[in-house]
């Protein structure tokens, strides 16, 4: 299932996202972000929770604290897992690796998007 704490994506400070495998953090810094929650332990967040079938899709603000409970099963999990900006949208410098990573692209804090890089699907 996919798991959402609904409203986190207007909380002050976004959560520092940690590594699937071992639970290490993505990005130093752990002062700028907040520590990843226990929503089933902490009766003030609501979490939203949907059971996926394959071919199934959801969007939602990549700010929201968000995972899935673990594949109890043999299968492999497979998922794909989107990007969507707005026309807005500019990059920001992190510390750490992106994810997806995105080597080379030569773009400076407060540039717009690279549309080669990040391919404009629609225009108003």
């Amino acid at each position: 299932t996919l798991r959402l704490v609904a409203g986190s994506h207007k909380w002050e400070k976004m959560v520092l996202p940690v590594r699937w495998l071992n639970d290490a953090n993505f990005y130093p810094g752990e002062g700028d972000y907040l520590p990843v929650p226990d929503p089933d332990n902490d009766p003030s967040m609501k979490v939203l929770e949907w059971e996926m079938e394959p071919g199934d899709a959801i969007l939602f603000d990549f700010r929201t604290a968000h995972g899935a409970r673990g594949n109890l099963t043999s299968a492999r999990r497979r998922a794909l897992s989107l990007r969507w900006v707005g026309d807005d949208a500019y990059y920001v410098e992190r510390p750490g690796r992106t994810s997806p990573p995105y080597p080379g692209h030569d773009m400076t804090p407060g540039q717009k998007l690279r549309e080669d890089w990040f391919p404009v699907i629609y225009r108003s």
